[in-house]
């Protein structure tokens, strides 16, 4: 037998999210995304939403467990009013750079 911490049933936990945390979970929801093959993105998704987390598969449970995550980050930050608007061009966009992740 061992023992291993468990968060108490009726713990309701603050944590403090900087924005390398919050994009390194946005990475993460985007990744997973990309394992959704392309024909089956729109049910799959909503399935993963909107399905008993039990009935779920692993992909799909994954991608709900960092979805509620990010919602709970953005929803904390637009309560604290800690978003900020920037304009993104798009490739067709004169002066886009392609973004460098070095």
């Amino acid at each position: 037998m061992f023992k291993v911490k468990e968060i108490k049933d009726d713990a309701i936990i603050d944590i403090k999210v900087n924005k390398a945390y919050y994009l390194m979970v946005k990475s993460v929801s985007l990744y997973l995304f990309k394992q959704i093959p392309e024909k089956e993105r729109e049910t799959y998704l909503k399935d993963s939403l909107t399905k008993d987390y039990k009935d779920l598969d692993e992909l799909q449970r994954s991608f709900r467990t960092i979805a509620l995550l990010l919602s709970e980050i953005e929803n904390s930050a637009t309560e604290q009013n800690l978003f900020m608007e920037k304009e993104v061009l798009e490739p067709e966009d004169p002066g886009y750079k392609a973004p460098n992740l070095d």
